[in-house]
């Protein structure tokens, strides 16, 4: 009889909470990169580990960032297909 043995993912962190950071700072360009995906888009807290708090907080800071020109809303997309006809 084989077991039905399931591997537990580890649980992620908050490195927020971690470092008792008590702001999130939406100048850290490098910092707010981690929490966005190559595309532009702001990471879910099951990927990041923030807990709920801190998530916001990563999210909020990210659109300010935006707002302010320091980081894209959206990167273009480079695609090896080549969506036309090249002759």
């Amino acid at each position: 009889m084989a077991t039905e043995y399931q591997r537990q993912p580890r649980r992620k962190y908050c490195q927020f909470c971690k470092e008792n950071t008590e702001f999130i700072d939406y100048k850290d360009t490098q910092l707010l990169r981690k929490y966005m995906t190559d595309r532009g888009k702001i990471k879910p807290s099951r990927v990041t580990g923030a807990c709920t708090q801190h998530q916001h907080e990563v999210a909020v800071a990210i659109k300010r960032a935006r707002e302010m020109a320091l980081l894209p809303y959206t990167v273009p997309v480079v695609s090896s297909r080549g969506g036309r006809n090249r002759d």
